[in-house]
C-alpha cells in the first residue's frame, strides 16, 4: 500500500469549518431577546476571559522559570479557567444513541515493517526506537541508524552506521522540517546530527548543545528551518540556531528552561502549513513545553517572552505529560489551540491576536475521560486521537466531546521510550520523578502528518485515516446494518455527522449526494425485508418481521421528502407479500395522524380504507380521513362507509371540506336525536356520543372553525353561520309529519342537554357586537326559545331555570340588546315557587338562587319575590333578599328553619360576631338573637354551641347556665358546658366554681365513666360539693378520688373497701379484687398500717366460704392476690407482724401446714434475698470506702515541690521577708503563694474551713471561660492537677524545717474509678469535684445523704416464682 501524497486536507477542512460554526462548541445558549450593551458591559467575566501575561522580554533561563512559574501559574491560570467552580462534564458514554460508524481505516504499512525486519537481520539496524512523519517517513533504531523511506514505502536513505551506533547510542528522536530536506536525528548519548534528505549527506554532528551525560528526548525543528529546539533527560529544554557562513556549518545553542528548576518532558512548537504562513500568531514561533508541574507557553521571536503558564493541579505522578497544536476555526477565525493533558482530563487553550496586537490566551471548555492518557494527536481541527495506558485509541470530536470509536492497539505492540527517559545508556543519572513518567511515554512511537497518523510498533507500522463518508457507510452496509447505515447517512444528509470526510460543496449540492445514497440503502433494505421474512412459522412472526422494517422505510422516505419512492418502487415491492403490505398500509397512520402525510395516491388511499374495513379498524379510518386532503378520496364510497359504521367525525369532514356543505350533516344528526323530544326516553351511547359531537360540531361553525380541526375558510366564515342560524329557526324538518312540534330542532336539542345547548348559544352570542343580521338572528333564537320552553310543559324546572338563567346573563351585559317580557319573569318565578307538588324542592331553590345570582333579581319584584320564597320555605333565596336590605337577624331564621343548613348557623353567628365588614347595630341584632336561641342551638349541636359560647359569650355563660341544666334528654355531652379543646387554645376562659360543679353534676348525670377524667382534668370546683355530688350520684371511685385529694386517704380506702364488700362473696370474681387491688396500690400517699390489714382481711375473708371444689379457680386466683399484697406489706410491715396475722386467720391457722407452705416459702425468699442484699450492700461499702481511705491517706501524705522560690502574687521570694512569721501555700501545680497575698486576691478561708484556690490557675482558666472553682490546667506528665495544698504555718525563716500541716484531696485521676454503688458518688462529691485545696476536713454541714436520719433503703420484693 502507498503511503497518499501529502495534500492541503488541513486546509480545506478549516475553510469547510469555516463556513459551519457551531455555537455548542463555545456555550452559546439560543435567547429570545439579544442583551443589550449595558448588561454585557456589567455582566461577570466567564471561560473568555484572557490571561494576564508580563512581559518577560530577553529573560534567561532562569528568570523565565522563576518569573513564570511562581508569579504567573496558579493565579493567571486560574483567573481564565473556570472549570475550577464548574462541574466537570463528564463524557457520554457511546454518544448516547447516536451512530458513527466505523471512524477510523486502519493500514498496515506492509512494506516498511519488513524492510525493518530485513535491515535488523542483514546490516544489523537493530529494533526501531523513534519514528516521525512528512512527505517521507523517517524511523530511527536501536544501533543508530535512521532508515527513511519514500510514499511508496521504498527504503530511500539508510543514515549512519553500527560502528556510529556504537559511539552514539540508539536514535531516541526524529524530526523533519517543513521543506522535507533536513534530518534531525537525536541519540541516547546525547549527541545530534543533521542528515540532508537529498542527498543522504551528513551534515551536522552536535555534542555541546547540552550538557553531557543526558540523552536527547525531543527535538523538533519549528517552522524556521535555521532554528530548532531540544529536550533532554536532564529536563532542560535548548534553542538550537543553524548557521552557515562561508560555507562552514555551525550550530548556537541557548537554553530556554532549566532542568534544576523542574524537568521539561514534552515540548511541541507551532506548526503551520503553507496557506497559514501569514497568520499574525505564526511570526511569534510558539513553543509549548509540559514540565511535571506545568504547561509552559513562549515565543521564540522576535524575543523570548513567556506568554503563559497552566498548572495541573493534583494528578498521578506516573501519568505523562501531552502536547499538540492544531489550527481551529473559532468565532469565525482560525486561530492555533494547544491541547495538553496528564492523566484523564484534556485542556485546551486558544490563543487569538486582536487587532491591538495584544495576545490573548483563553481557556476552552476542558474534555474529561475515565482513562490515563499517554498520547494525544489532532487528526484534523475539529477530531483527536487519545490513546490510553491500555493501548486503546479513542477517537473524539472537540466541539461535542462525543466519543466516536474506540480501537484496540494492542497488536500493534507500540514502542515506548522508557530507557532514553532513564538514560539508561549515560548511566541512569536522572531524578525519580522523571524515570516514573518515562515508564509509559511513546512520544518517539506516535506521529500525525496531514490528516495520517502513524504508530510505530517493535516489528511493524500502522496507519490510520480518517474514512470519507461513503466508505464509513459501505462499512455498515457490508455488515448488514441498514438501520444504522440509514441513521449515519442522515446525520451527513443534516450536517450533524461526526469526522465528516469528503462532503464538500453547498450545503444543496451535498444533502443531494447524501440522499442519492440513501435512496441505493432503502431499496436495498426492501429487498432484504422480503429475503429475510421467515417462510414459515405464525403469521405473528411475520408481521413483526415487517413492523420491525417498514416504519424505517416510510421515516427516511419521508424525511427526504420522496413520498413518490415510498408508493412507488418501495410499494410495488411490498405489495407482493400479504403481511408486508397489511404492515405497509398500519405504518401509515401515525404519519396521516401527524399530518406529515397528506395526500395519498388512489391505490394507496383504496387499499388503505380496504385494509382497515377488513380488518374492523374503523377508529383508525376516521382517524385517518379527517387529516387527509379530500381530494384523494372517492366520497360516494367515503360517505357511504361513514354511514354504515357511524364515523360522524368524517362524515361531517367530508361534507364540509368535499362539498362545502355544512347543513346535511346536522339535519342526519337531529334526524337520529328526534326521537328524544317525543317523550322523557333514555338516550342510548351512540345516540349521547352523536348528541355532544352535534353541539360541539354546532359550536365550531358559529365560530368559524372547522370540525373536528383546522378553520373554515375566510370567505366560507359568514355564509356558514347565516346557515346554521336557519337551520336552527327552521319551523318544521324537510319531511314533517302532520304531529311534529314547531322549531323541531331547538326543541330536540333543549331536550337532550339544555345547559350544554345554551352554552353553546352563549359562546356564540359573545362575538354578536357589530353583526347586525347576527343580532337579530340572536332576537329570534330568544323568542323562539321562551316560546318553546315556557309554553310547554314537558320540560323540567330545572331545564326552564336554566333558559333563564342564560336570558339573566344575556339581560346584565352592559352591551345587552335583547328585549325578554318582564312577566315571562314573573312567570318562571310562579312556577318555581308554586308548584303542584312538592317534588325537586332543592332543584327548583337552586335554579331560582342562580337565576338571581347572574342578575335576574332585576327583573322581579322584592316584595313579591320574598313573600314567594317564604311560602315555598326557599331560605336560601330569603337569604339572598335579607343579605341584599342587611337584615342579618333575619338570615339567621333561615338557618334556623332550614332543616338542610341547620348546622350552619354556628358557621353564620361565629363570622357574624368575627369577621371585619359588619356595623354595631348588626353584629348586636345577631348576637341578641343567638342568646334568645341559646335552647335551640344547643339542641342542634351541643359541642358547637358550646364553642361558640365560649368565643362570643363567656360573659353570659353563668346566666345561660341555669336555663341550660333544665335540659335532661340525657343527650347533653360534657361540652354544652365547657368549650372543645380545639376551642381552648384560642380563647382565655374563666368559669366559677359552680359552672364546673354544674358539669360535674351532668357527667355523673349523663356521662359517669367521664367523670373521674374530668376531676383530674380540672382544679376549678370545690371538693366539698364535688364529694357531695358524687355520694349523691352514688360514683363510689370518683368519691374515693376526691377524698384522696383531700388528703383523706383512709376514708377514701374505706369508701373502696365498703364498695367491694357490699356483693356477696359468692359473687366475687378475680376481675373487681384485681381492681380493688389496682385502685389502692395507686393512691399517691404511702398508707399506713391501718390501710394493709384491712386489705389483706378483704383478700382472706372470701376464701372462707371457697370450700367447694367447683370454686377451686376462684380460690386459687384469690390467694395469687393475697400473695401481692403480702410482698407489697412487706416493704413497709415487719414480717413478723404479717405473720402472725396470718396465722390467726381461720382459713390458714387451722389448717395443714401445706395450705400455708406457699406465703410462709414466700416471705422466706423475701427475708433471704433482702438479708443477702444487706450484706452485698454493706461489703461494697465498706470496701469504696477503704479505697477511697487509703488513696486520700496516699495522697495527703505525698510532699510537693514548688517550681518557683518566690510567690506568684507579689513576685518576693519568701526567704527575704523578715517582717514576721510566713504562711507558706503550696499547690499540687507548683505554684506558691504568701497566705496573705492569697487573702488579698480573694482566695480566703471559708467559715468553717479553709479553701484555698490557686490564683493564677484560677485566672488563667476563668479567660478562657472556666468557672472560678475550677482546677489548675493540665501539665505534662501529671494529669489534672487538683488544687492540693501544703501550708507552713509559724515564723519560721527557713520553710524547709517547718513541718507542714497539711490535707490533700482526692486528685481527680483517682476519683475517676466507677464506684460499685452510685451511692458513693455522695462520699467523692467532696473530694474530687472540690478543686480548691483544703486544710481541714469539713465538719458534720455535709448534705450527705448519710448524715440524713430518715435515709433508709426502700428495697423491692424478689418476683414471684410460679410454684
Amino acid at each position: 500500500t502507498a503511503l497518499p501524497p501529502p495534500n492541503n486536507t488541513q486546509v480545506q477542512v478549516l475553510l469547510f469549518f469555516l463556513l459551519q460554526i457551531d455555537d455548542k462548541e463555545f456555550d452559546i445558549p439560543q435567547v429570545d431577546t439579544p442583551p443589550t450593551l449595558e448588561s454585557i458591559l456589567n455582566e461577570p467575566e466567564d471561560e473568555d476571559e484572557a490571561f494576564v501575561l508580563e512581559d518577560t522580554c530577553l529573560l534567561g533561563a532562569e528568570n523565565i522559570d522563576a518569573h513564570s512559574c511562581e508569579t504567573l501559574s496558579l493565579g493567571s491560570s486560574d483567573s481564565g479557567d473556570r472549570s475550577h467552580h464548574k462541574r466537570r462534564r463528564p463524557l457520554e458514554p457511546a454518544a448516547a444513541a447516536a451512530v458513527h460508524g466505523s471512524v477510523l481505516r486502519h493500514n498496515v504499512l506492509k512494506g516498511i515493517s519488513a524492510q525493518m525486519a530485513s535491515a535488523a537481520d542483514k546490516v544489523d539496524a537493530g529494533l526501531p526506537t523513534a519514528l516521525t512523519v512528512s512527505s517521507v517517513i523517517a524511523v530511527g533504531t536501536s544501533h543508530g541508524l535512521a532508515l527513511v523511506f519514500d510514499t511508496n514505502q521504498a527504503l530511500r536513505l539508510c543514515l549512519g552506521s553500527v560502528a556510529e551506533g556504537v559511539e552514539y547510542g540508539a536514535v531516541s528522536a526524529l524530526s523533519i522540517n517543513h521543506d522535507c530536506t533536513r534530518l534531525l536525528c537525536g541519540f541516547a548519548k546525547g549527541q545530534i546530527t543533521m542528515w540532508d534528505l537529498a542527498n543522504g549527506k551528513l551534515l551536522r554532528t552536535i555534542t555541546d548543545a547540552h550538557p553531557p551525560g543526558t540523552a536527547i528526548l525531543h527535538v523538533k525543528f519549528t517552522d524556521d528551518p535555521t532554528l530548532a529546539v531540544c529536550n533532554d533527560s536532564g529536563g532542560s529544554v535548548f534553542e538550537l540556531t543553524f548557521r552557515r557562513v562561508m560555507g562552514l556549518r555551525s550550530c548556537d545553542s541557548r537554553c530556554l528552561f532549566s532542568g534544576s528548576k523542574g524537568e521539561v518532558c514534552c515540548v511541541e512548537p507551532l506548526h503551520a502549513s503553507t496557506q497559514l504562513r501569514d497568520h499574525p500568531i505564526t511570526q511569534h514561533a510558539l513553543l509549548a513545553m509540559a514540565s511535571l508541574t506545568k504547561i509552559l507557553v513562549i515565543g521564540l521571536k522576535p524575543s523570548l517572552k513567556v506568554w503563559m503558564t497552566f498548572p495541573y493541579g493534583k494528578v498521578d505522578p506516573a501519568s505523562v505529560p501531552q502536547l499538540a497544536w492544531q489550527f481551529v476555526v473559532a468565532h469565525k477565525m482560525v486561530n492555533p489551540m494547544l491541547a495538553f493533558c496528564r492523566g484523564d482530563t484534556v485542556h485546551f487553550l486558544l490563543v487569538k491576536k486582536d487587532e491591538s496586537g495584544v495576545i490573548h490566551v483563553i481557556k476552552q471548555r476542558q474534555l474529561h475521560l475515565n482513562c490515563d492518557l499517554i498520547s494525544l494527536t489532532w487528526i484534523n481541527s475539529r477530531t483527536l486521537l487519545l490513546l490510553d495506558s491500555s493501548e486503546r485509541l479513542h477517537v473524539l470530536d472537540r466541539p461535542s466531546q462525543e466519543e466516536l470509536e474506540t480501537v484496540d492497539l494492542s497488536e500493534v505492540q507500540l514502542v515506548y521510550n522508557s530507557s532514553h527517559f532513564k538514560s539508561l545508556a549515560t548511566g541512569g543519572n536522572v531524578s525519580q520523578a522523571l524515570a516514573l513518567v518515562g515508564e509509559k511515554a511513546c512520544y518517539q512511537s506516535v506521529c500525525c502528518y496531514s490528516g495520517q497518523v502513524v504508530f510505530l510498533g517493535t516489528k511493524s507500522v500502522h496507519m490510520m485515516t480518517l474514512r470519507n463518508w461513503r466508505e464509513r457507510v459501505e462499512h455498515l452496509l457490508k455488515q448488514e446494518k441498514f438501520v444504522e447505515a440509514l441513521s449515519l447517512a442522515w446525520s451527513f444528509h443534516e450536517g450533524t455527522a461526526k469526522a465528516v470526510v469528503g462532503l464538500y460543496g453547498d450545503p444543496a449540492k451535498r444533502k443531494s449526494v447524501v440522499a442519492d445514497k440513501m435512496v441505493e440503502i432503502l431499496l436495498l433494505y426492501a429487498d432484504r425485508s422480503l429475503k429475510k421474512c421467515p417462510e414459515q412459522g405464525r403469521i405473528q412472526v411475520m408481521e413483526q418481521h415487517f413492523q420491525d422494517m417498514v416504519p424505517i422505510m416510510v421515516d427516511y422516505c419521508l424525511l427526504l421528502h420522496r413520498t413518490d419512492l415510498l408508493f412507488g418502487q418501495i410499494y410495488s415491492r411490498l405489495v407482493e407479500n400479504s403481511v408486508a403490505k397489511g404492515v405497509f398500509l398500519e405504518s401509515l397512520e401515525p404519519y396521516i395522524l401527524s399530518e406529515r402525510i397528506g395526500c395519498l395516491t388512489a391505490p394507496i388511499m383504496r387499499d388503505l380504507l380496504s385494509h382497515f374495513q377488513e380488518n374492523g379498524m374503523m377508529d383508525s379510518v376516521e382517524n385517518c380521513l379527517v387529516h387527509m386532503d379530500i381530494t384523494s378520496l372517492d366520497i360516494q364510497q367515503v360517505v357511504q362507509m361513514c354511514w354504515e359504521h357511524q364515523l360522524y367525525d368524517a362524515m361531517i369532514y367530508v361534507f364540509n371540506s368535499g362539498m362545502n356543505d355544512y347543513i346535511s350533516p346536522m339535519e342526519v344528526s337531529s334526524a337520529c336525536l328526534y326521537t328524544v323530544r317525543g317523550g322523557f326516553i333514555t338516550l342510548e351511547d351512540e345516540q349521547v356520543v352523536m348528541g355532544n359531537k352535534l353541539l360541539v360540531y354546532i359550536s365550531c361553525s358559529l365560530a368559524g372553525r372547522a370540525y373536528p380541526l383546522g378553520d373554515i375558510p375566510e370567505d366560507l366564515v359568514p355564509l356558514v353561520k347565516n346557515q346554521v342560524f336557519e337551520f336552527l329557526i327552521r319551523l318544521h324538518t324537510p319531511e314533517a309529519p302532520e304531529e311534529e312540534e314547531v322549531y323541531p330542532y331547538i326543541h330536540t336539542l333543549l331536550h337532550f342537554d339544555t345547559r350544554e345547548f345554551l352554552n353553546v348559544l352563549a359562546l356564540t352570542f359573545e362575538d354578536f357586537k357589530n353583526d347586525k343580521q347576527a343580532l337579530e338572528y340572536q332576537q329570534r333564537i330568544v323568542d323562539i326559545l321562551l316560546k318553546v320552553m315556557v309554553e310547554t310543559s314537558d320540560f323540567t324546572p330545572s331545564q326552564v331555570g336554566c333558559l333563564f338563567t342564560f336570558l339573566a346573563r344575556q339581560l346584565a351585559k352592559p352591551d345587552n340588546t335583547l328585549f325578554v317580557n318582564r312577566k315571562l319573569f314573573d312567570q318562571v318565578l310562579e312556577f318555581l315557587c308554586s308548584p303542584d307538588d312538592d317534588s325537586r324542592h332543592t332543584e327548583r331553590q337552586q335554579v331560582l338562587l342562580e337565576l338571581l345570582q347572574v342578575g335576574g333579581v332585576i327583573q322581579f319584584d322584592e316584595g313579591r319575590l320574598l313573600s314567594l320564597a317564604e311560602k315555598a320555605e326557599f331560605y336560601q333565596i330569603c337569604e339572598f333578599v335579607y343579605e341584599k336590605k342587611h337584615l342579618y337577624d333575619k338570615i339567621f331564621f333561615c338557618y334556623l328553619k332550614d332543616p338542610m343548613r341547620r348546622e350552619e348557623i354556628f358557621n353564620y353567628v361565629h363570622n357574624m360576631l368575627s369577621m371585619p365588614g359588619y356595623r354595631p347595630q348588626e353584629r348586636h341584632s345577631v348576637r341578641e338573637k343567638a342568646l334568645e336561641h341559646i335552647q335551640e342551638l344547643v339542641a342542634i349541636d351541643p359541642a358547637k354551641a358550646a364553642d361558640l359560647m365560649a368565643l362570643h359569650f363567656a360573659q353570659e355563660v353563668e346566666v345561660l347556665n341555669v336555663p341550660l341544666r333544665t335540659i335532661s334528654d340525657g343527650r347533653l355531652p360534657r361540652s354544652c358546658v365547657l368549650p372543645s379543646e380545639a376551642t381552648r387554645p384560642q380563647v382565655s376562659l374563666r368559669l366559677g366554681p359552680g359552672v364546673h360543679e354544674c358539669h360535674v353534676d351532668l357527667l355523673c348525670r349523663f356521662s359517669p365513666q367521664k367523670v373521674i377524667d374530668f376531676l383530674k382534668a380540672s382544679k376549678d370546683y370545690r371538693l366539698e360539693e364535688a364529694v357531695q355530688i358524687t355520694r349523691q350520684h352514688a360514683l363510689h371511685a370518683a368519691t374515693a378520688y376526691l377524698l384522696e385529694r383531700k388528703g383523706d386517704v383512709l376514708g377514701a380506702f374505706q369508701v373502696l373497701l365498703q364498695v367491694r364488700g357490699i356483693k356477696p362473696p359468692t359473687c366475687r370474681t378475680e376481675k373487681p379484687l384485681t381492681e380493688l387491688l389496682g385502685e389502692f396500690l395507686s393512691l399517691s400517699c404511702s398508707p399506713p398500717d391501718a390501710l394493709w390489714f384491712p386489705l389483706l382481711e378483704a383478700m382472706m375473708s372470701p376464701q372462707k366460704l371457697l370450700r367447694s371444689t367447683s370454686s377451686h379457680h376462684i380460690s386459687t386466683a384469690l390467694k395469687e392476690l393475697t400473695m401481692q399484697v403480702l410482698n407489697s406489706m412487706s416493704s413497709f410491715i415487719s414480717l413478723p407482724a404479717i405473720v402472725q396475722r396470718i396465722l390467726q386467720d381461720p382459713v390458714y391457722g387451722k389448717g395443714k401446714l401445706a395450705e400455708i407452705q406457699g406465703l410462709i416459702l414466700g416471705m422466706l425468699e423475701t427475708f433471704t434475698y433482702e438479708q443477702t442484699l444487706l450484706e452485698t450492700t454493706t461489703n461494697l461499702l465498706n470496701q469504696d470506702l477503704h479505697w477511697s481511705l487509703s488513696h486520700l491517706r496516699s495522697a495527703v501524705s505525698r510532699a510537693l515541690h514548688p517550681r518557683f522560690d518566690h510567690c506568684n502574687i507579689c513576685l518576693q521570694q519568701y526567704k527575704r521577708r523578715q517582717e514576721g512569721a510566713d504562711e507558706i501555700v503550696v499547690f499540687s501545680c507548683g505554684h506558691l503563694y504568701h497566705c496573705q497575698c492569697l487573702q488579698s486576691k480573694c482566695c480566703t478561708q471559708l467559715e468553717w474551713t479553709l479553701a484555698w484556690s490557686c490564683y493564677k490557675c484560677t485566672s488563667s482558666q476563668g479567660r478562657r471561660g472556666a468557672g472560678p472553682g475550677r482546677a489548675c490546667d493540665e501539665e505534662p506528665g501529671r494529669g489534672r492537677s487538683s488544687s492540693l495544698a501544703q501550708v507552713r504555718v509559724g515564723a519560721h525563716r527557713n520553710p524547709s524545717k517547718a513541718p507542714p500541716h497539711t490535707h490533700t484531696p482526692l486528685p481527680t485521676h483517682l476519683c475517676a474509678a466507677v464506684f460499685q454503688l452510685t451511692i458513693l458518688a455522695e462520699l467523692s462529691r467532696s473530694h474530687g469535684n472540690e478543686k480548691a485545696g483544703q486544710l481541714h476536713p469539713a465538719p458534720a454541714r455535709s448534705t450527705s445523704i448519710f448524715h440524713s436520719e430518715n435515709f433508709q433503703l426502700r428495697l423491692s420484693p424478689p418476683p414471684l416464682v410460679e410454684e
